[in-house]
């Protein structure tokens, strides 16, 4: 059984203060970015997004702790954990193909788009506001990646979450004739992230425009992240 409880994951004093000095901090660089580059932020929200997405998945990490398993059931786990993420990356522009790729070629009817890139590769960093950057760029001559704060510690908070609702759901299971997936906990929240991803998907180098599926995806996130850590269905 695992160690989380449904009151494990409300916060207590302690975790109030230190919210409010992470709440003062991410505000003081907020306003530190603004002094230091030419830009103006036309929509405050999506800053706000990607500092919900950063803090309530750290929150969320913080507050659930694996339930104690063999180490079959825990690599188990971290392969679906794995897999999990990979997706997550993949649907969500974390992990793509390079515009000189292959790939692209057929996604673009074979118009191919050099942008300078090297066939060793080139690394940039995008100074976006806080939250959403610094974004680190790697191009090569396949791949290509955006690792952008709030989505790198989203989706791998998603990760180590599902990793914690697999052990809860072997720990869990009333026969050897159930499996894993059987666990409608485990099971639905994997579908809900995916959904997430795929609203979230988009223009992964720029602040996004004022458009509804930000909304929705981050609504969606924390809905997720919510019902993986507190898992009302766990048992």
């Amino acid at each position: 059984m695992s160690t989380v409880t449904r009151t494990d994951w409300l916060p207590d004093r302690r975790d109030l203060l230190l919210g409010a000095l992470v709440l003062n901090a991410e505000l003081l660089l907020v306003l530190v970015y603004l002094a230091v580059e030419p830009v103006v932020i036309e929509s405050w929200r999506f800053i706000v997004y990607g500092f919900l997405w950063i803090n309530a998945g750290l929150y969320a990490v913080a507050k659930t702790t694996p339930a104690p398993a063999s180490t079959r059931t825990k690599r188990l786990a971290l392969l679906v954990a794995g897999g999990y993420f990979l997706v997550l990356a993949v649907a969500g522009g974390i992990i793509g193909p390079s515009h000189t790729s292959p790939i692209a070629s057929l996604l673009t009817d074979g118009h191919l788009h050099s942008h300078g890139t090297t066939a060793a590769g080139s690394f940039d960093v995008r100074l976006l506001p806080p939250g959403w950057g610094p974004a680190l760029v790697y191009q090569g001559s396949w791949v290509l990646v955006i690792l952008m704060p709030y989505k790198l510690v989203g989706y791998l908070a998603l990760a180590y979450l599902v990793y914690a609702t697999v052990l809860d759901a072997a720990g869990t299971v009333v026969s050897g004739s159930l499996g894993l997936l059987s666990c409608v906990s485990c099971t639905w929240p994997v579908v809900g992230s995916l959904v997430t991803s795929l609203f979230g998907s988009g223009s992964a180098v720029v602040v996004a425009a004022t458009t509804w599926p930000y909304d929705i995806s981050t609504a969606a996130f924390l809905a997720t992240v919510a019902l993986l850590t507190w898992r009302p269905l766990a048992r």
